[in-house]
């Protein structure tokens, strides 16, 4: 069962729901420990206090802010919470955008799950229809882990997704990179060869199913291999280009290959169908 990492409420005009967060997100990465190579043991990073030359528990660690150099204020975690913030249990509704009226890609930064309480669920459900059938989002402030983010709230399946944001000041001008692409003439015809080989990679929804994680397969498939004594597997072979293609010339190989690798996808996918057929008959 998913613990929850916040309760408060959502305030949406004159209505407060309570509400859960969980974080939606469970990335699988791959961990590897510091290891002594003569010994093989794990190292130890020990906490150590130069002023006084001995190693500190975690118990007597506390934060500090550096005012200037080698000078702190000492902020204990009572003194965060006394902070008078709205938003450290209160997700206060600011405005509604429409849901494309955000860019994503630049400003998301994390997704949770929000959960109502059962005193709150027809409010909740009510906010959820009437985000759905505006095709709009909320956009609140909220208080996690001791700072204060910018978010939104929008429907997927039948709850309210959570983003938060990264503030404005925290993006980076787009003009610090983007003054190469803006001086490169576009040939017509290759820009339509490019757009059929959009169209040939185009499917109707996103299904991130139909991707794998190949970097962690051959990582763990190396790993088994040690432990059994089997010597570890090795890279496959890069396949090079034979000879440099003209930008045109790549694209149209490109939009025949995307039509092969379709066709072969329909085969096999009306193949997995008829077998699945046959059992049902069976």
């Amino acid at each position: 069962m998913a613990r929850s990492v916040w309760r408060g409420t959502i305030g949406f005009g004159m209505v407060t729901i309570p509400i859960r967060l969980y974080v939606a997100t469970e990335p699988h990465t791959t961990s590897f420990r510091q290891l002594c190579r003569e010994h093989l043991t794990p190292v130890q990073l020990r906490r150590w206090c130069p002023g006084g030359d001995h190693e500190v528990s975690y118990a007597d660690i506390v934060r500090g802010f550096e005012v200037s150099p080698d000078r702190y204020v000492v902020v204990e975690d009572s003194e965060l919470d006394r902070l008078p913030l709205a938003t450290a249990r209160a997700i206060e509704i600011q405005e509604f955008v429409s849901d494309r009226g955000i860019e994503g890609g630049l400003y998301f930064r994390s997704a949770y799950y929000t959960e109502p309480e059962p005193a709150g669920l027809k409010a909740y459900r009510l906010l959820l229809q009437a985000l759905r059938e505006t095709n709009t989002a909320a956009v609140a402030k909220i208080a996690l882990r001791e700072r204060e983010y910018l978010c939104t709230l929008r429907p997927v399946d039948n709850l309210l997704l959570l983003n938060t944001l990264y503030w404005p000041d925290e993006i980076r001008p787009i003009e610090e990179v983007q003054g190469r692409t803006a001086q490169v003439e576009v040939d017509p015809h290759e820009l339509q060869m490019a757009k059929n080989l959009v169209q040939s990679l185009a499917e109707e929804r996103f299904d991130p199913g139909r991707y794998r994680d190949q970097y962690h397969e051959a990582l763990m498939r190396m790993v088994g291999a040690k432990v059994g004594s089997e010597g570890a597997a090795a890279a496959p072979e890069i396949e090079t280009a034979s000879r440099v293609m003209d930008l045109m010339e790549a694209l149209q190989a490109s939009v025949k290959a995307a039509k092969q690798q379709r066709a072969e996808r329909g085969r096999a996918t009306r193949k997995a169908g008829g077998r699945r057929k046959a059992a049902r008959v069976g």
